[in-house]
């Protein structure tokens, strides 16, 4: 009765989150419109095709970080895009969220259950880590890098369950970020729980993932603790296809990729030591044709950063 008792209050704790302080933004004309004359450069002005899910636009922020006050600006950055892999930056925060209310550790083991199981081939072909299989037991550490660093559907499935849906959603919408609650685990309709069959797919925005890991970078994301832990797992990030190539050697670069079908993505905080920024790209946009622009723009958004602040 007591261990009930004292579960209850550690979950009713996890939920009454406090409602948390907006991130206060600059905004300069002149930085709107030299974004904005990047996007048109590279022809990310208009509408997409995304098959069956009809028209889609773009959604794209960047961050300068170099400053007293943040400068916000973009490019539809509150448009709601199919985030596909980076949304697991979201579970992995509440899984640490509920690490640090002490509810079970980094090291607690963990039982892999069907149909959880998804992976049949590894995101990263070079990553030496086996796939999860029914049976497997791993630590909550394992999974946590297993899901940011080679994006393992499996794994972020497991941690879904593991911190519950309900409670990702709350820490959403505690920082004001609702429209990017987690729907969906990474598997088909028909094994989804009971209420999230039929449930439509998440979704973000590039403003919403651009404060998330503003929050990683000032300490802020419900704690330091848990913002230094993102961001370390957010340093081993193995896909380097995306806005890592538009990118000198000397950069840091703390970020989450993403892509399916007709979506492509990356969010990143980026810092060379001398400029940092946060920039968080979603595109809908077949990979093989997104990756070259993604370079192009990663490059051009690095040296308007540099230009602005040398």
């Amino acid at each position: 009765m007591i261990k009930l008792i004292f579960t209850l209050m550690i979950f009713t704790a996890g939920l009454c989150q406090a409602q948390y302080t907006p991130i206060k933004f600059n905004y300069e004309t002149s930085f709107d419109n030299e974004i904005i004359a990047i996007i048109e450069e590279l022809g990310l002005d208009k509408d997409f095709n995304v098959g069956e899910d009809g028209i889609e636009q773009i959604s794209f922020a960047v961050i300068d970080m170099n400053g007293e006050t943040p400068i916000l600006s973009g490019y539809n950055y509150n448009n709601f895009i199919y985030p596909a892999s980076v949304y697991k930056m979201y579970v992995a925060a509440e899984v640490l969220h509920q690490i640090s209310l002490g509810e079970y550790s980094l090291q607690t083991p963990y039982i892999i259950h069907a149909p959880n199981d998804v992976d049949k081939s590894k995101e990263i072909s070079r990553d030496p880590r086996p796939l999860l299989k029914d049976g497997d037991t791993v630590t909550i550490e394992y999974l946590l890098d297993l899901m940011i660093s080679r994006s393992d559907n499996s794994a972020a499935n497991c941690l879904i369950d593991v911190a519950t849906r309900p409670r990702i959603n709350q820490m959403i919408q505690s920082f004001g970020w609702s429209g990017s609650e987690v729907t969906r685990k990474f598997l088909k309709r028909k094994f989804e729980d009971p209420g999230y069959d039929t449930i439509r797919s998440t979704e973000t925005s590039a403003l919403h993932a651009a404060e998330f890991l503003y929050r990683i970078h000032s300490g802020t994301l419900i704690n330091y603790w848990v913002s230094s832990q993102m961001k370390s797992y957010l340093s081993r990030q193995l896909d380097k296809s995306k806005l890592a190539t538009g990118l000198p050697g000397n950069v840091m670069m703390y970020h989450k990729t993403g892509w399916w079908s007709f979506w492509t993505h990356d969010v990143a905080i980026v810092d060379d030591g001398k400029v940092k920024y946060i920039i968080t790209c979603f595109l809908p946009i077949e990979e093989d044709k997104a990756i070259p622009i993604m370079k192009l723009l990663s490059n051009k958004i690095h040296n308007l950063i540099k230009l602005r602040n040398y």
